[in-house]
């Protein structure tokens, strides 16, 4: 789940923080991508509206990083 999206849906990353259950500063070190288990808390809490992509979290099957 991107960070992006998140916001968009619960309309600022105050209240995202809110309803992940983390206070803003957590929310703002997090990167594009919401770390997994908030993902998947906040996919159950908004009833799918918002979708865990359990793909976003494989790392297998991530593209190795170039050094």
């Amino acid at each position: 789940m991107r960070k992006t999206e998140a916001v968009e849906y619960f309309g600022s990353p105050t209240k995202l923080a809110k309803a992940a259950g983390v206070s803003l500063p957590a929310v703002s070190r997090w990167g594009d991508i919401i770390p997994e288990r908030r993902a998947a808390r906040l996919s159950e809490i908004t009833n799918g509206a918002l979708k865990y992509d359990m793909t976003l979290y494989d790392v297998e099957k991530q593209p190795p990083e170039i050094a």
